[in-house]
């Protein structure tokens, strides 16, 4: 699961213009779900064919395997490694079989005993790949669909807590180069403990300078926040502050703080970052103003 560097050209342009970039992490989603949803009903047709014994022990076999990914072990018990380790304070791999193993266990039973009290409830999920079909009862359906459920709410989270991530550099990157910043004007530090390089897929913090005097810059592509959403950057020492949305108490308490910001869910909301420059003494060369193949260009050199 990745956000694509395409992807994060793609949420950028949108931040540019002032419109919702949500769709793109959406669209991300689906495609990443539907193709596992996909590979994982192959995966239960291949192991229901294989069971001898025809009861849910064919879907233990063959998803809670020691043999697989503890990744997978984890979501196909419905958990996920975030929550096992939130648990047993470990996410080793042996911690995660047992916890998914007494999980599923848990789960089995209390399907078991939703199915005996709905006794007028009955599903069947027949499943065909290659002119081969198998048919899940009411039990089985339901792990089929908790673990699915939970995959989908897996990527969900991942995709959306990466996303500021992945694109903060990049968009600090491509607003200094719109408005023609030095290079000398701005620095990118890897996060503390992570690798030296700065490539696409590290956190980093950026800096402008000015004159040696350097200024720590912090994106957040929230919605309109709480009062609190501006206290991470109070945290963090920062200088300036790039969102998505900030609301009236946000941009008030930031005012307050003397922390530059700039809300780009604007139109040409993008603009301000010339005010941020001018009051932090960053030399600029350039109006901000861009066109398609400006803004491919300066993409070209980033990524």
């Amino acid at each position: 699961m990745t956000l694509t560097e395409q992807v994060a050209k793609n949420i950028i342009v949108k931040l540019l213009k002032g419109e919702d970039y949500r769709i793109e992490i959406v669209t991300l989603i689906n495609a990443e779900f539907l193709q596992y949803a996909i590979d994982f009903f192959k995966k239960v047709i291949e192991a229901k064919l294989r069971s001898e014994n025809i009861t849910a022990d064919w879907y233990k076999r063959g998803f809670l395997s020691k043999d697989l990914p503890s990744d997978e072990i984890a979501i196909n018990a419905g958990l996920n490694k975030k929550t096992i380790s939130n648990m047993y304070n470990s996410a080793r791999k042996e911690i995660v079989i047992e916890a998914s193993n007494d999980h599923y266990e848990y789960l089995y039973e209390a399907i078991k005993s939703l199915v005996k009290s709905e006794n007028e409830l009955n599903i069947t999920l027949t499943i065909k790949f290659n002119q081969v079909s198998v048919d899940l009862n009411i039990s089985e359906s339901l792990i089929v669909i908790n673990t699915l459920a939970v995959k989908r709410a897996a990527l969900r989270g991942g995709l959306w807590s990466t996303a500021g991530k992945r694109v903060e550099k990049p968009l600090v990157q491509t607003l200094c180069m719109l408005f023609g910043v030095p290079d000398t004007n701005f620095k990118i530090v890897p996060r503390s403990g992570r690798k030296s390089d700065v490539s696409f897929e590290r956190e980093v913090d950026f800096y402008l300078n000015s004159n040696n005097d350097f200024h720590k810059c912090e994106v957040k592509l929230m919605g309109k926040g709480n009062p609190e959403s501006a206290d991470a950057v109070i945290a963090r020492d920062s200088r300036v502050f790039v969102a998505d949305k900030l609301s009236d108490t946000n941009k008030n308490q930031l005012d307050s703080l003397n922390i530059e910001w700039v809300e780009l869910r604007n139109i040409n909301g993008y603009m301000r970052f010339q005010n941020v420059l001018e009051n932090l003494n960053i030399p600029f060369t350039k109006s901000g103003t861009f066109n398609s193949e400006e803004l491919e260009s300066i993409f070209n050199a980033i990524f």
